[in-house]
């Protein structure tokens, strides 16, 4: 196991709402300041802006999930859904790109306060994963965290 998976697993879901709090109150700031938004390496890939999307998408998703799960029988059972159809669907290469940042803050910030709820109880809620692993709602939660940085770093670092 590598240092950095080690010292994840000292930090509690409560640092992790804290942290993801600061980068969401930087986000807009360093969103507004990336000029290429629109291009796309290849006609099937991602833009930035599609990218931005997509974790609109996961925040909606990830929110009904979160919200859900409060009173769902025991286990949540999480259905995926269809990442590129959602992303074409809402036709995000063509949104402003004001309103996509906006829009994506706020639903996070939400996502925040609806976390922040849970308790111990709540935070161990068992949950069947699509490939039918079983965890809690903790995991899901840091999970959510993880994709929505992964998915930040390919925008601010492309």
């Amino acid at each position: 196991m590598n240092l950095l998976l080690q010292t994840e697993r000292l930090f509690t879901v409560k640092d992790k709402i804290i942290a993801f709090e600061i980068v969401l109150a930087r986000l807009e700031t360093s969103l507004l300041a990336i000029a290429d938004f629109d291009i796309k390496a290849t006609e099937t890939s991602w833009s930035k802006k599609e990218i931005l999307g997509h974790l609109v998408d996961s925040a909606i998703n990830n929110l009904q999930r979160f919200t859900e799960i409060q009173h769902a029988a025991e286990p949540y059972r999480i259905r995926p859904y269809n990442q590129d159809e959602l992303v074409k669907a809402n036709c995000y290469q063509h949104k402003n790109t004001q309103d996509l940042i906006t829009l994506l803050i706020a639903l996070n910030r939400h996502i925040i306060y609806l976390v922040k709820n849970q308790t111990a109880v709540t935070l161990k809620y068992p949950i069947v994963l699509p490939n039918k692993t079983v965890t809690d709602l903790a995991f899901v939660i840091e999970d959510y965290f993880v994709h929505f940085y992964h998915h930040l770093n390919q925008i601010t670092n492309k």
